[in-house]
C-alpha cells in the first residue's frame, strides 16, 4: 500500500475527523458518571424515598436523579421515559418530593449549534468536490492545477535516444534530419528564405516507430521536448483542454527553440461534427484552440510540432493545411533492409549465438514492424533463459517468430489420433496446393502442433519484399486457401470446421478482386463500396451502398465463381498429386513440424497445375503481341558486368601460357 499517496487523500482526512469526534463525544458521555437503568427501575426509586435531586430534561425524555444510597454502586443514575408516560412521570416526581428538590430543563439551541448546522452540510460538500477534483487529476497538488498542460519534459538526466537508434524507416530520418538541423541553425535555412515546417505528421501502422523517431529528434537536436498523449487534453469539463494547449504553446514559446509532441493526435483532431449527436464539445474546443496556436506562431519563434497517428484518415482537414502540418511522413513496415537494422539494433547487448544469421531472420519476418521484431528477440531471450541457456540460437528465434505470429504452443492440448490425422491431411492439403501452383511463394514450414487457436498452420513467405499482387498470385492465394478443405473432402469425403477461417480469407480476397481491384470481366474496373472498413459514425453515417441490387447481385455472383474455380483447381493438383499427400501426411504424424529443406524434398517430383488461359477485361479490345522492353541496368550492376566482362577476356589471352604449367582456371569475377 502506497501510504504516502494516501495520505494526499483529503477524503482520509473527512474520515480520520469523523471517528475522532465519535470517540470524543462517547468519552464525554462516559465522563457524567450515571449509571443508565430501566424505567420500572427509574420509577421503583422514586417509590423508595431514597431520590434526594431529581433533574428532567425535555425534549431527550430523560430523568437524572441523585440518590442518598448507592443503588448498584452508583448514586447518579438516569432513565429515559417515552412521551405518553410524561405525565406518569411527573406524579412520581411530585410525590417524591426530593430533599434538594427538582428541576425542568428545556435544551435550547445556541448560536455556535446553529452556525455549525449551516456550516457542517458546506463543508462536507467542499471536502468531497475537492476529492472528486483530485481523482480526476491524479493526486492532490494539482488539484487547483486542472487547466495547467500535463507535457512532460524531457530532460537531460533521461536516456537520449539518436538516429543510430533508428533503423529501417531512411527516409523518415531523412526527413526529421531536416528538422533537426534546422533548431540547431535556423540562419542557414533563413539566409536562402526557407522556412521550416512549422508541423510534421507521422503516420503508418503500430508498432513502426512513429514516437521513437520524435524522441530521436529531440535527442539529436539537445532543445526542450515535450511530449503529451492527445487524450491528456480531453477532461469531464469543458475548456479545460483548451486552456492546457493555451499553457503547453506557452511554455514551448518560453523556452523557444523546442519541440512539442503529441502522440495518438487523432483522440483530439479528429473530424469536427463526427460522432452520434454531432460531434463532442470539449474535444472541439480543445481542436480550435490546436488550430488558432499552430496557425499564430511568430514566424520567428522555433517551435515545432510533431504528432503521431494510425489513423490520418479521420484528422480534421483544417489541421493538415499547410501552414500546420505541412510535412506529412509516412512510416511503414520496414523492407528486407530495414528488418535486418532493426534486428542488428535490437541485438544489441544479447549473448547471440555465432550461427544466428539475422539476414535468415529478416527474410522470415515479411510484414513485421519494429515492435515486432522487437518483440521476437525479446520472446528468444525469454525462452534462452527459460532453458538455462547462454546463448541465443537459431532454434530460439524460429519458436520466437511461431509465437508472435501464432502464439505459444499449446502443450497441454490432447489430440485424438483420428483430429490429428485430419489435421495432418488439411495442412498437408494448403502445403501441397501452394507448391503445385505457378505464382505462388515458396512454403516455408508447415506443422501440427497446436497454437493459439489454430490446430496447426502452413507458413508460406515471399523470397523478397512484394509491394503489389498480380491477378494470377491472388488466385493462387484462392487456391492454395481452399486446399485443406479440399484435402478433406477427398480424402475422408466428410469436412471439418476446421477450414471456416480459410473460407473467410478467401472470401475476402475474392470480394476484394471484385470490388476494389477490378479483376473481373463482368463488374468490369468500376470500385464498389466505402474504402473504409468501418463506418465514422456522423459523418458517414445514414451513406448507402453506392451500388444497385443487381449490381450486388453480381457482385456475390463473380466472388462464388472465383471461389469454385479455387475449389476446382485444388481438387485438380490434390488429385494428381495423392501420392505426395499422403507421405506428406505420414511425415507430420511422425514428426509434427517439416521445415522448408524437408519440403523441397518432398514437393521435387510435384505436378504442377497447368497455365491458367490468358485473362482479358474484355474479348471485344485487341490483344498485343508486342513483350515489355527489358529492365536497364543499374550503374553499380553495369560495372560489375563490364568488370567481369574485361576480365572474361584477360583470361581467354593468358590462356595458353596458363594451360602450358598446368594452372588453368575459371575466371571470375
Amino acid at each position: 500500500m502506497d501510504f504516502k499517496k494516501l495520505s494526499r487523500n483529503p477524503f482520509v482526512y473527512v474520515l480520520l475527523i469523523g471517528v475522532l469526534l465519535l470517540i470524543g463525544m462517547t468519552l464525554i458521555s462516559s465522563l457524567t458518571g450515571a449509571k443508565q437503568v430501566t424505567t420500572q427501575q427509574g420509577l421503583e426509586l422514586l417509590e423508595g424515598g431514597t431520590v434526594t435531586e431529581v433533574t428532567t430534561t425535555d425534549g431527550d425524555q430523560r430523568v437524572d436523579m441523585t440518590l442518598s444510597k448507592p443503588f448498584e454502586g452508583a448514586t447518579q443514575v438516569q432513565f429515559y421515559y417515552v412521551e405518553p408516560r410524561a405525565d406518569e412521570i411527573v406524579a412520581a416526581v411530585d410525590a417524591a418530593d426530593p430533599k434538594e428538590g427538582f428541576n425542568d430543563v428545556v435544551p435550547r439551541a445556541t448560536w455556535f449549534d446553529g452556525l455549525l448546522s449551516l456550516l457542517l452540510p458546506l463543508i462536507l460538500l467542499g471536502l468531497l468536490f475537492w476529492f472528486l477534483l483530485s481523482s480526476a487529476q491524479g493526486g492532490g497538488n494539482k488539484v487547483m492545477q486542472f487547466g495547467k498542460s500535463r507535457a512532460k519534459l524531457v530532460n537531460k538526466e533521461t536516456p537520449t535516444v539518436t538516429f543510430a537508434d533508428v533503423a529501417g524507416a531512411d527516409e523518415a530520418i531523412e526527413e526529421m534530419q531536416e528538422i533537426k538541423d534546422f533548431l540547431k541553425d535556423p540562419a542557414r535555412f533563413q539566409a536562402v528564405g526557407a522556412r521550416i515546417p512549422k508541423g510534421v505528421l507521422l503516420y503508418g501502422p503500430p508498432g513502426t516507430g512513429k514516437t521513437l523517431l520524435a524522441r530521436a529528434v529531440a535527442g539529436e537536436a539537445g532543445v526542450p521536448f515535450y511530449s503529451i498523449s492527445g487524450s491528456d487534453f480531453v477532461e469531464m469539463f469543458v475548456g479545460v483542454g483548451a486552456s492546457r494547449v493555451r499553457d503547453l504553446f506557452n511554455q514551448a514559446k518560453e523556452n523557444s527553440p523546442a519541440i512539442i509532441f503529441i502522440d495518438e493526435i487523432d483522440a483530439v483532431g479528429r473530424h469536427r461534427g463526427a460522432g452520434m449527436g454531432g460531434g463532442h464539445d470539449e474535444r472541439e474546443q480543445t481542436l480550435n484552440q490546436m488550430l488558432v496556436e499552430m496557425d499564430g506562431f511568430d514566424p520567428k519563434v522555433n517551435v515545432i510540432v510533431i504528432a503521431a497517428t494510425n489513423r490520418p484518415d479521420i484528422l480534421d482537414p483544417a489541421l493538415l493545411r499547410p501552414g500546420r502540418f505541412d510535412r506529412q511522413i509516412g512510416v511503414d513496415a520496414p523492407d528486407l533492409k530495414g528488418r535486418q537494422r532493426i534486428l542488428e539494433v535490437h541485438g544489441r547487448g544479447k549473448p547471440l549465438s555465432p550461427s544466428v544469421d539475422l539476414n535468415v531472420i529478416a527474410r522470415k519476418t515479411p510484414g513485421f514492424t519494429g515492435a515486432d521484431l522487437a518483440n521476437v528477440l525479446n520472446e528468444a531471450a525469454l525462452l534462452t533463459a527459460r532453458s538455462n541457456a547462454q546463448l541465443i540460437d537459431m532454434r530460439a528465434l524460429d519458436e520466437a517468430i511461431d509465437r508472435v505470429i501464432a502464439g505459444p504452443q499449446r502443450r497441454t492440448r490432447v489430440m485424438r489420433d483420428k483430429e490429428k490425422l485430419i489435421t495432418a491431411y488439411h495442412e498437408g492439403g494448403h502445403a501441397l496446393a501452394a507448391a503445385a501452383m505457378n505464382h505462388t511463394d515458396p512454403v516455408t514450414k508447415v506443422t501440427i502442433l497446436p497454437r493459439g487457436k489454430a490446430l496447426g498452420y502452413t507458413m508460406v513467405l515471399p523470397i523478397d519484399d512484394k509491394y503489389s499482387i498480380t491477378r494470377n498470385e491472388l488466385q493462387d492465394q484462392l487456391t492454395y486457401a481452399m486446399g485443406g478443405r479440399v484435402a478433406e473432402e477427398i480424402v475422408f469425403h466428410d469436412p471439418t470446421t476446421g477450414a471456416s477461417n480459410d473460407i473467410e480469407k478467401a472470401t475476402g480476397i475474392a470480394r476484394k478482386m471484385v470490388t476494389e481491384y477490378g479483376m473481373t470481366t463482368d463488374v468490369g474496373p468500376v470500385k464498389l463500396g466505402s474504402a473504409s472498413g468501418e463506418v465514422f459514425m456522423g459523418r458517414d453515417m445514414g451513406h448507402g451502398r453506392d451500388f444497385s441490387e443487381r449490381i450486388a447481385e453480381r457482385v456475390d455472383g463473380q466472388v462464388r465463381e472465383l471461389i469454385e474455380q479455387a475449389h476446382n483447381e485444388a481438387y485438380e493438383v490434390i488429385n494428381a498429386n495423392r501420392d505426395i499427400l499422403d507421405k506428406l501426411a505420414l511425415a507430420l504424424l511422425e514428426n509434427e513440424t517439416l521445415d522448408h529443406l524437408e519440403l523441397a524434398e518432398m514437393f521435387k517430383d510435384i505436378k504442377k497445375l497447368p497455365p491458367r488461359p490468358q485473362w482479358l477485361s474484355s474479348a471485344e479490345r485487341p490483344v498485343s503481341t508486342l513483350p515489355p522492353i527489358d529492365v536497364p541496368q543499374r550503374q553499380d550492376e553495369a560495372g560489375l558486368a563490364a568488370a567481369t566482362e574485361a576480365a572474361e577476356q584477360t583470361a581467354t589471352q593468358k590462356a595458353p601460357a596458363l594451360r602450358a604449367t598446368g594452372q588453368a582456371r575459371p575466371a571470375t569475377a
